[in-house]
């Protein structure tokens, strides 16, 4: 997880510093982030599912690093040389490397993908025995593993790249990923020798295997388009179908520190090092959501404590809107008629007008240190994402241990790949509407927009909740 939030803090500045102050290249990387997985996460979780869950873990562990390794020696090349290489090929060499540093990171995303559902899904479900309270602090462990390295892993990385260079950034990421490929492979082999149960997977059946022959390509587009059909098919036929949809929807929004989020702060004038700082205090907020939950989860139960955590993360995100109105926004409409009326973005960005620093980039016009007007507009936002963690985390978990609990153990690999698909889905609509409109003064209509879709996966989780308190007063 370390590694996890390292890359994913570090490369949304790097595809900052790459183009230049512009949000489109971070939002294509998004979208085939996204795209990727919404096609391949049924695939994924079929093969945990039919894979020992050793050999599944190792493989995705050694896949992950790997892409991040190589990528980041990209990236230092690209940063070393990058008038060089804007030179060659009139500048579509450029290109060339923007699309290596895209997919290797978009196969890390994959298997980290596949490790997610292994491990956080399927192991420490049978590692807790079932026990669905032991099963309830295992997961707010791992959340509050994930949001302790989320405080310490951004804010290292950042300090680098801000007193040294992008390039020194590159190379801390890629030695942590050499070391710790051997640590975690060493400790999940441990792991999977100390609880003899791990060893033990349900038969799949195989049916539609017998009709078509191993060797055979077409057979095996045929099986692939199969199995993910039958995978979002049982998906659909799960208890828990629209508690599940409602968190999907919750993932088609701005107001989280994802690349889009930490690239418009980057073009308002925020530091890595700031940013990161910021990062850190969302994390802490996280942990608060992961203490919360179990606590709510022990006195009103599961299903209450997803409402309880749905209102107060709505009324969090209200701070958020009304950051878009306040003093100090850079919100300004007229920008989406030129863009719209030119028809296309250059694939380029305009260089001429723009100096390339050792981590930062000065626009011409835009004077080193210049303060906003009024910064009520940026403390509004970043205070209702930051505190809108404590309800986002707490209705998460919620969500997780409901799938856990409900779905059978032979289905867990590709019904969470199913759910990871959803989940991509609709971040591939916040990285489309990113890519309509990506300068920093269109960021308040995605703000807009982002909160009526989180209110939309709210009500859908309420109407999940009424029905399973009336199916439970109907059996009582």
């Amino acid at each position: 997880m370390w590694g996890d939030r390292m890359w994913h803090f570090a490369i949304s500045v790097f595809l900052i510093e790459l183009y230049g102050r512009n949000l489109l290249l971070t939002a294509v990387f998004g979208l085939v982030l996204a795209g990727s997985v919404l096609l391949l996460g049924a695939l994924i979780g079929d093969w945990v599912d039919r894979n020992p869950r050793n050999k599944v873990a190792h493989a995705s562990l050694f896949i992950q690093n790997t892409s991040v390794t190589v990528c980041s020696i990209v990236l230092m090349l690209v940063f070393s040389y990058k008038e060089q290489i804007e030179l060659i090929w009139d500048g579509w060499f450029t290109v060339v490397c923007y699309t290596v540093v895209i997919i290797l990171a978009d196969v890390a995303n994959l298997a980290s993908t596949a490790l997610t559902i292994a491990i956080q899904r399927d192991w420490i479900v049978v590692i807790t025995g079932y026990n669905r309270g032991h099963l309830a602090g295992m997961n707010a462990t791992m959340r509050r593993i994930d949001q302790v390295t989320n405080i310490l892993a951004p804010l290292a990385v950042g300090q680098v790249m801000t007193l040294a260079s992008n390039v020194v950034g590159c190379g801390f990421i890629l030695a942590w990923n050499l070391f710790s490929l051997i640590v975690e492979f060493f400790f999940l082999s441990r792991v999977y020798r100390i609880v003899p149960a791990l060893s033990v997977k349900p038969p799949t059946v195989e049916v539609l295997k017998l009709y078509f022959h191993k060797g055979s390509a077409l057979a095996g587009c045929i099986y692939s388009g199969f199995t993910c059909m039958d995978g979002w098919r049982a998906y659909y036929r799960q208890p828990v179908f629209l508690a599940g949809l409602g968190l999907a929807f919750l993932y088609t929004t701005v107001l989280g520190f994802d690349c889009i989020t930490t690239g418009y702060a980057y073009t308002q004038g925020i530091s890595g090092s700031l940013l990161s700082l910021l990062m850190g205090v969302s994390a802490i907020t996280g942990l608060m959501g992961t203490v919360m939950f179990t606590r709510l989860r022990k006195s009103v139960g599961l299903v209450n404590t997803g409402i309880i955590s749905s209102c107060l993360h709505l009324g969090c995100l209200l701070l958020c809107v009304c950051s878009v109105f306040a003093p100090g926004s850079p919100i300004d409409l007229s920008l989406l008629m030129p863009y719209f009326s030119s028809g296309s973005s250059p694939l380029l960005p305009d260089r001429s007008s723009i100096h390339w620093t050792n981590n930062t980039v000065l626009f011409d016009n835009v004077p080193s240190g210049t303060a906003p007007d009024s910064y009520i507009s940026i403390i509004l936002l970043f205070l209702g994402v930051i505190t809108a963690r404590i309800g986002l985390w707490c209705f998460d978990l919620t969500v997780t241990q409901l799938l856990q609990e409900t779905i059978c153990e032979s289905e867990r690999g590709v019904v969470n790949g199913v759910q990871s698909s959803m989940n991509y889905l609709m971040d591939l609509l916040h990285f489309i509407m990113v890519i309509s409109a990506p300068q920093p003064q269109h960021f308040g209509i995605l703000v807009i927009i982002s909160v009526i879709f989180i209110t939309t996966g709210h009500s859908m989780y309420f109407l999940y909740a009424h029905r399973a308190k009336r199916k439970h007063r109907l059996e009582t």
